[in-house]
């Protein structure tokens, strides 16, 4: 399988794959620059894969990479997890997904129509399965929380991927309204049963600065 690798410069971090007659698959986009002989090719997604993409709200076309070389994806000041899978299961945070070893099979996961509707992830998810790493965005390092019929609640959108054996659904803080409203939580991300969740509670501080200067901009100036 293709090595990854995170590496950081001057504050900023990318991801180099080097492949040995292997392939990989990437977001839309991610390309960089490439080193060595490798061919990259792009196929539409069948009739009902198209409709699916689009509801996903994520780029519909994932490019393939195949090989000898070096494959550099785009830097960003957030960060990026590489996970490795044993031919389980794992669904992605929207827009989390970046890059996977060509053996992972990537498709979506449908919400339930509350949860997607309210909770801003959409109605589905990246999921991805199978033998292989898969190459997370991140907003900052990657905790990992394992439940054991438990239940965890997430404020945010720093939950990164489950485990399809949770139950998630998006819900109000508190039991009231007006107690959800005045909270300053409203909503949360609440994840029941026996798996593993990833979160990234603590953002690089080069987001974090981005956000605040972001949250600074009078709205009708944006």
């Amino acid at each position: 399988m293709a090595n990854f690798e995170i590496i950081e410069k001057e504050s900023l971090r990318l991801v180099k794959i080097t492949l040995q007659n292997e392939t990989v698959r990437t977001e839309s986009g991610a390309m960089y620059y490439i080193r060595g002989n490798i061919t990259m090719q792009s196929q539409a997604p069948s009739a009902g894969g198209f409709l699916k993409s689009l509801a996903t709200g994520e780029n519909i076309f994932r490019p393939t990479y195949t090989g000898t070389g070096e494959l550099y994806l785009e830097p960003s000041l957030s960060g990026y997890h590489i996970l490795e899978l044993d031919g389980d299961e794992w669904i992605l945070d929207s827009g989390a997904y970046w890059a996977s070893d060509g053996t992972i099979e990537v498709g979506i996961e449908r919400n339930k129509f509350i949860s997607g509707l309210i909770g801003g992830e959409g109605l589905f998810q990246t999921k991805v399965k199978g033998r292989g790493k898969v190459v997370m965005v991140a907003q900052g390092p990657v905790e990992v929380i394992h439940l054991r019929n438990e239940r965890l609640v997430v404020d945010g959108n720093f939950a990164i991927a489950r485990t399809p054996s949770l139950n998630y659904r998006v819900e109000k803080a508190t039991k009231s309204l007006l107690g959800s409203m005045t909270s300053g939580e409203f909503l949360v991300n609440t994840f029941e049963g026996t798996g593993t969740v990833l979160i990234t509670p603590v953002p690089y501080w080069q987001v974090m600065m981005l956000r605040q200067i972001i949250s600074a901009i009078p709205k009708n100036s944006r």
